[in-house]
């Protein structure tokens, strides 16, 4: 596979992300934990039914215990809190809440062995934190209290991803069909806790069930396989310098699909929390070679 095909495969789940929220909400009122079992369940079989093909493969499965630490702890951790914040915010500004983790990717990317913070990166993070401050005063600022802890979750599960992301390119040598298995393990511990604290609620309309299906095939499945795919194979640069634009195109499709009225204020946030992502990436536009 050619860089070129592996980068665009990348982008492929940066597009898929972005439908993550509108199809969430389109799931109905599905408790989290739940919706988290049910998508991952699918999002397993789905790579899991490529293993069985090949028997062998199903030695992929077996990694070292801080692959499947990073694996099922960073996906299960991520989308309990995205999907509860869905659940208790309104989806629109909980979006771009969570949408901070691109910008947090870079810079806790530069942290990393070889890496270093640069004014670029601070002004980047200075323009991040405008956005999501504009989100609670510039687009009415009266949340409801029940709302808040959805807006919480919304921001802890920006960090909990960008951590994530930075684990999993230290694990390079981790391949792709493992990601079934973090799947698959994922949507056990979301059904072991929904039991627990949760009452289950079925979908109630066809569409709803539909919404279901497609979120654990698309942005809670296949897009898991393609960004691992682009991270090892692609262009990293353009993956990450991409990735800004999805709170952009999360929040269009959002007002597309009648769950977000667009507002000065959202679009301004929007445009400040990729903007500052954009900034704080900048080295990812330079030309190799130069």
């Amino acid at each position: 596979m050619s860089q070129r095909t592996a980068t665009l495969i990348g982008l492929a789940a940066i597009l898929m992300w972005s439908l993550l929220a509108g199809m969430t909400v389109a799931t109905g009122t599905n408790p989290a934990l739940q919706l988290a079992a049910m998508t991952f369940a699918i999002g397993g079989a789905v790579g899991l039914l490529t293993l069985l093909r090949n028997p062998q493969a199903l030695q992929l499965l077996r990694q070292p215990a801080a692959a499947w630490a990073v694996g099922v702890g960073g996906l299960f951790g991520y989308h309990a809190l995205y999907f509860l914040a869905l659940r208790f915010a309104p989806p629109a500004e909980a979006g771009l809440l969570n949408y901070l983790w691109p910008l947090l990717i870079v810079l806790f990317s530069a942290f990393l062995p070889g890496e270093r913070l640069a004014i670029h990166h601070v002004i980047g993070a200075a323009l991040g934190l405008v956005g999501t401050v504009l989100l609670f005063v510039g687009n009415g600022a009266s949340f409801a209290a029940s709302q808040l802890p959805g807006l919480a979750a919304a921001f802890v599960a920006a960090f909990v991803w960008a951590i994530y992301s930075v684990l999993s390119r230290r694990l390079k040598a981790v391949p792709t069909e493992a990601v079934a298995g973090f799947c698959l393990a994922t949507s056990l511990l979301a059904a072991i806790v929904h039991a627990a604290i949760e009452r289950t609620v079925w979908p109630g309309t066809p569409a709803q069930w539909l919404a279901v299906i497609g979120l654990g095939i698309g942005p809670v499945g296949a897009a898991f396989y393609a960004w691992d795919i682009g991270m090892k194979r692609g262009d990293i640069r353009v993956l990450g310098a991409a990735s800004y634009a999805t709170p952009l195109l999360s929040t269009a499709f959002l007002i597309l699909g009648g769950y977000a009225r667009p507002s000065a204020a959202i679009a301004v946030a929007a445009l400040l929390i990729a903007g500052g992502g954009l900034v704080a990436a900048k080295d990812m536009f330079r030309l190799r070679g130069r």
